[in-house]
């Protein structure tokens, strides 16, 4: 038995039945898409935008799938399991030059120079890790870049952050956990309480999704659990799906300073706000914390609320600083990577289907809302204004720059 069908699992998305004659209809209005999978460059990124079960669906539905060799090797998804699903596997070349390149991580200035111009671009964006060079290549290449921490509907649910946040707050507790026990760079205690000895002290800031299933995650360990928002109505959400006992706060200099005194653990979990109103945990507020603490940064590529936090990666994910451990790994759901792959597969499949009955780019991004709010350059143009003031540039509003192609 090969490693492929060891491996293999089933992850269903269901077939519509419908007459043979509405079939054929529906696939003479579909557009064929020719979809690139290159292999993450980074190391320490482990997941793929699409399983083998998608895959399958996709090329059955007549669309070409062309996958770098070894790219989902580390969510233990082999290039067997792809070809019997009926992909190619071609060169990274050849995986660039697709009509839409599908990627997790940010991309590079190298996998620019690959890619041939005016293709669509689906990757992570990480607003902080961005440079003025990597965007105007992009420009100059007109291409139309969607950055999927940023595509969501039109009620504002962020399909992408929600998947990635349920993960990555549940590993976040986990991750503090083992630091914690650690009997040399940590406390050497339990996350959780025992008989006699009282729970460790969790603080979270943000009760977004993150900040919500590391509340679960460390209420099920039994610790105790403080969390803080500047948002009433989502503390107050989440207070009344976790209980009474948890602990609520606005951002309030006062109480935080004393919370994080006591505190075992932090996780920054903060996932949207304005810059301005971003409350800062300073550097004297964490050399104020116990020495052996953990600090786990969910945020450091986009809207960090720690001072002392500074991008790291799985290879050495952490540092200490005031004697405080710090863990500030962006993609911190690449840990778990195949139950992180799924969930990004199963987020993408569906906004394939729909880009495919689309016969243009501009009618995309125009009649697909998801990703019109997830565009920062369309056909060359930025588009978001977040990037053009980090880079005192200009740009057009997207609303109205679709509306006239």
């Amino acid at each position: 038995m090969s490693p492929a069908q060891n491996h293999s699992e089933q992850f269903s998305y269901g077939e519509q039945l419908m007459p043979q004659a509405e079939m054929l209809e529906e696939k003479r209005n579909k557009r064929i898409l020719t979809i690139g999978i290159p292999k993450e460059k980074d190391k320490y990124e482990n997941r793929i935008v699409l399983s083998p079960q998608a895959v399958k669906q996709l090329t059955e539905e007549g669309h070409r799938i062309i996958i770098e060799s070894g790219a989902g090797m580390r969510s233990r998804w082999y290039n067997e399991d792809y070809t019997k699903s009926g992909a190619l596997i071609e060169d990274r070349k050849k995986v660039f030059s697709s009509e839409i390149i599908l990627k997790v991580s940010p991309f590079e200035n190298d996998e620019i120079k690959l890619m041939k111009g005016g293709q669509i671009l689906m990757s992570a964006l990480h607003f902080n890790t961005q440079t003025l060079e990597k965007i105007n290549a992009l420009k100059a290449k007109k291409m139309t870049c969607i950055a999927l921490e940023l595509i969501q509907d039109t009620s504002g649910f962020h399909p992408y952050v929600q998947a990635m946040s349920e993960i990555s707050g549940i590993l976040a507790i986990n991750t503090a956990s083992e630091y914690l026990s650690n009997p040399i760079t940590g406390k050497g205690i339990l996350l959780g309480g025992i008989t006699g000895i009282p729970a460790a002290k969790v603080v979270i800031f943000g009760a977004g999704t993150a900040g919500e299933y590391a509340a679960r995650a460390a209420t099920a360990l039994g610790a105790q659990v403080k969390i803080f928002d500047n948002s009433l109505s989502r503390l107050q959400k989440l207070k009344s799906k976790l209980g009474i006992h948890l602990f609520t706060s606005v951002f309030q200099a006062e109480i935080i300073t004393k919370a994080l005194k006591t505190a075992d653990v932090l996780i920054g979990a903060i996932e949207e706000t304005k810059d301005e109103d971003l409350f800062i945990i300073s550097k004297k507020m964490v050399s104020g914390m116990k020495k052996g603490s953990v600090i786990i940064d969910l945020n450091t590529d986009s809207v960090s609320c720690i001072e002392t936090s500074k991008i790291t990666q799985l290879g050495n994910p952490a540092f200490e600083t005031f004697g405080i451990i710090h863990y500030c790994v962006p993609n911190i759901a690449s840990k778990a990577a195949r139950t992180a792959s799924v969930a990004l597969s199963n987020t993408t499949f569906p906004l394939l289907q729909r880009i495919s009955k689309e016969k243009t780019t501009p009618n995309i991004i125009r009649n697909i809302p998801d990703l019109r709010y997830g565009t920062y350059i369309f056909d060359g143009i930025l588009t978001n204004e977040r990037l053009a003031k980090k880079f005192n540039i200009d740009y057009r509003d997207i609303d109205l720059l679709s509306a006239v192609f």
